[in-house]
């Protein structure tokens, strides 16, 4: 007997479910349905599922699926055969293993992987780079998006997203649109804070990089930090 998602005592749809349990306890028609998000008037997102994997019975096979193929498939239009393919290949891309990571040992080392993407930008960007225990990059985020001549410096959210990524090491640079890296007072302010924060939580804070216009500026070279 089919029932709509609706129909269905809460505890036992797949949402509900993984919620509760866990991502691993949901079978793959399950997974398929949360993907699909909905069925249609007269069949259940569950329903559905189990119609793509009646079509496809080894699931592998669905990375060889087209968007016109999923279509042929009844109460699968084109955004669910978009959004399933993107699913998919989503999950291959985290499958691919890092051929090689970037390391950063050194301030210019730093200012190279960081100025092709802040130099010429005309509002002050605050940027977290995340290192590993080896001092290879494992995550880049920016913090926070400025002004001209100043940016927001968010101690909190940069120290959440270590914590988070078990990072042992962060960078983090910021760009002085006016082309000159020399730091101002409340650069100097901010660093001091941040670095005492993250002892607190034992993550070291490598270097603050300011970047100019084809030069840059190390806390770390100057001995302040």
């Amino acid at each position: 007997m089919s029932f709509l998602l609706r129909e269905m005592p809460e505890s036992e749809r797949p949402r509900e479910r993984l919620l509760k349990n866990g991502v691993k306890s949901l079978s793959n028609y399950e997974l398929l349905a949360i993907i699909l998000r909905t069925g249609s008037r007269s069949v259940s997102a569950i329903d559905l599922a189990k119609e793509l994997l009646a079509r496809y019975p080894a699931i592998d096979r669905l990375n060889e699926a087209t968007v016109e193929e999923l279509q042929e498939i009844k109460g699968v239009g084109r955004a669910k055969a978009v959004a399933l393919l993107a699913a998919i290949e989503l999950g291959k891309r985290i499958n691919i293993p890092c051929v090689a990571k970037v390391k950063v040992q050194t301030p210019y080392q730093s200012y190279l992987y960081l100025r092709d993407s802040l130099q010429h930008l005309n509002q002050e960007h605050l940027v977290a780079v995340y290192l590993n225990s080896q001092s290879e990059i494992i995550a880049e985020r920016t913090i926070s998006i400025g002004t001209l001549t100043h940016t927001l410096f968010n101690c909190r959210d940069i120290l959440k997203w270590g914590l988070k990524l078990s990072a042992k090491g962060i960078i983090i640079a910021h760009n002085h649109p006016s082309g000159n890296p020399e730091p101002s007072a409340e650069d100097y302010e901010i660093t001091v804070r941040l670095v005492k924060a993250a002892a607190i939580v034992e993550i070291l804070i490598v270097d603050h990089i300011i970047i100019g216009k084809n030069r840059y500026y190390s806390f770390m070279e100057h001995k302040k930090i």
